[in-house]
This record gives structure tokens, C-alpha cells and sequence, in this order.
């Protein structure tokens, strides 16, 4: 099973950001959370931080940009080492443009659903995309309980991805830990975004190693 593993830095201690990078360096991407305080009630970091961060990472970036008007700020974060941008697409006014200018940059562009909202939005444009995030958490903050009610969502855009013949990755966000990441992994989710799973462990390479072993068996 091809699963990637993102610890996200939401976790981590701002204060060691580097060393904190280095120490989840056997994972596979590193997720980035980008608040702003107006679409989310939380306020993290912006592109000077997020640009040194890929400059120092041992991983590439996985950028998730919980901010209004992304169609005027994603680009500020295509940076070399910056994987994949995710953006909300409850937030942008014209998602097929930015995620074709997203991708014109050698960057992978993701749309972004809140656990309130459906697939409808989505399905028509599903080809622009190589990879969707659904969010089973309220995103703004870290450490929320899992919401297993969005396990059936992404299981019906695996399917759907599947039955169109999109290579589509689908990644999941929120509350990742031992007890969910198999159930998220047979719902269909081949990019998992673990936080507090993986930098509330002393032994992060041994968080990800149990992480990953357990998704791998589901």
C-alpha cells in the first residue's frame, strides 16, 4: 500500500522548528498549516516563515492554506521544496484557475473540504486536481477528536476517482492517530496527516514507524 505520512508542524515546538523538522525526517512530507485568523479562528505563520521552513526541511512541503481569497496569496507560497498547496475551496473564487496556475508552477494543487461540506462542489472539477483533503477535524486548531463521519466521504471520492480513472490522492486531516489511521486507510486516504500523534511522542521516528506500520496492514 503507497501510503504517505505528514506529520504537521501545528504540533511541533516553533521555538526548535528546525530540530523538529530533523526529527520526523522518516516520514514523507511535512504538512504546513497556514491560518490567518479570518478563515480560521487561529493565526499561525505566513510565506517569509513557510519559505525558510522549505529551505531547511529534510522533506518536502505539504502547504495547507487555511486563509480567505487564496486566488490572490496561494502562489506566495510556491516555493522550491513545496510539494503540494492545498487550498479551501469554500474560500476561492475561481478554483480551476488557481489550481491550474498552482500546477504551472511544478506544484501539485489540492482542494480542501471542512467536514460540513459535500462533494458536490468538487466532482466537476475533480480532474483539475491531483489531490483532495478532507478535513476530519473543524480546521483552526490541533488536537480536535477525529470525526469518523467523514470516513463515508472519502471512501465515495476513492470510488469516484476510481470509476472516472483519475490518479487522485486523497488525503486526510485531523485527529490522525493509532486508533484512526487504519479506518482512514480503508476508507481510501493515501496521505495522512498526523500532529499531536506524532510530535506529543518523545521518539517521533518511532511515532511514525507504529503510524505507518499500522496503515500499512489496513
Amino acid at each position: 500500500m503507497d501510503i504517505k505520512i505528514a506529520p504537521s508542524i501545528l504540533s511541533a515546538d516553533f521555538c526548535n522548528l528546525q530540530s523538529e523538522l530533523e526529527a520526523v525526517r522518516s516520514a514523507d512530507l511535512v504538512h504546513v498549516d497556514v491560518m490567518d485568523a479570518h478563515f480560521v479562528p487561529n493565526l499561525t505563520i505566513g510565506a517569509p516563515v513557510v519559505e525558510r521552513i522549505a529551505q531547511v526541511s529534510p522533506l518536502p512541503l505539504d502547504v495547507h492554506l487555511m486563509i480567505d481569497s487564496p486566488d490572490l496569496f496561494a502562489l506566495d507560497y510556491a516555493f522550491e521544496n513545496v510539494e503540494n498547496i492545498a487550498f479551501h475551496l469554500a474560500a476561492c473564487h475561481a478554483p480551476i484557475r488557481l489550481a491550474r496556475k498552482i500546477r504551472e508552477k511544478g506544484i501539485k494543487a489540492c482542494c480542501a473540504l471542512n467536514p460540513a461540506m459535500g462533494l458536490e462542489g468538487v466532482l466537476g472539477i475533480l480532474s483539475e486536481f491531483d489531490s483532495v483533503l478532507i478535513m476530519s477535524v473543524e480546521p483552526g486548531f490541533g488536537g480536535q477528536k477525529f470525526l469518523a463521519s467523514q470516513l463515508l466521504k472519502l471512501s465515495r471520492l476513492k470510488k469516484e476517482a476510481e470509476d472516472r480513472g483519475l490518479d487522485i490522492k486523497i488525503e486526510i486531516d485531523g485527529g490522525i492517530n493509532k486508533q484512526t489511521i487504519g479506518p482512514a486507510c480503508r476508507a481510501g486516504a493515501d496521505i495522512l496527516v498526523a500532529g499531536s500523534a506524532i510530535y506529543g511522542e518523545k521518539d517521533r521516528a518511532r511515532a511514525i514507524k507504529e503510524l505507518r506500520e499500522i496503515a500499512e496492514r489496513a
